[in-house]
């Protein structure tokens, strides 16, 4: 039901998913609903959020270990999301993003709470490779972030226009952004 949710969120949004749909999708029955989320839809759509957001560090991790630069985590991570897009049919979104931007998190604290936790630890783990691949803290926090966001306004603009060519932009202008910081380091003198 989790997964069910993420994707349907991520397809409609938070307030377009209903229980119902979540039992259709994943073939729960409808008692199953109450008796594994007694917190109602806000259990739930914490759990798929958490979900989203546990999949996407993964997916970071995965992409870092085989990156040997912040340019090539950069580009192999936002061509996954083009992919993905793509592959979609430019249907997909972001599993935690619609929480905010429908107004969730001001119907409930534990939702905002869960929507500022996975966008935190899905920038911590973008910054947290970024130094490890030979970025300056400071500057591997702003990447970081730029990184996400950047993402989110590739999916959304993606979709509207029905074209890859966000991705291809954001990916571009970071790349270029990474390839300077990190070349900056480089010239530093060792200490």
């Amino acid at each position: 039901m989790v997964q069910a949710a993420k994707e349907l969120i991520r397809q409609h949004g938070y307030n377009a998913t209903a229980f119902a749909d979540v039992l259709a999708r994943s073939g729960a029955s409808r008692g199953s609903v109450y008796f594994h989320f007694p917190g109602g839809k806000t259990q739930l759509v914490v759990e798929a959020a958490e979900a989203h957001a546990f999949e996407q560090v993964e997916i970071i991790d995965r992409v870092a270990a085989e990156a040997t630069s912040a340019v090539q985590l950069i580009e192999r991570y936002v061509d996954l999301g083009r992919d993905g897009m793509i592959a979609s049919e430019y249907g997909r979104g972001c599993g935690v993003a619609p929480l905010i931007t429908e107004g969730a998190t001001q119907d409930s604290a534990e939702i905002s709470e869960t929507g500022r936790r996975a966008f935190s630890q899905m920038t911590d783990r973008l910054a947290f490779h970024f130094v490890a691949l030979g970025v300056e803290r400071a500057a591997a926090r702003v990447l970081a972030e730029a990184v996400l966001a950047g993402i989110e306004g590739a999916m959304v603009t993606s979709r509207a226009l029905r074209s890859p060519t966000p991705w291809e932009s954001v990916r571009t202008v970071l790349a270029g952004h990474a390839a300077g910081v990190s070349a900056k380091r480089s010239k530093r003198p060792q200490d």
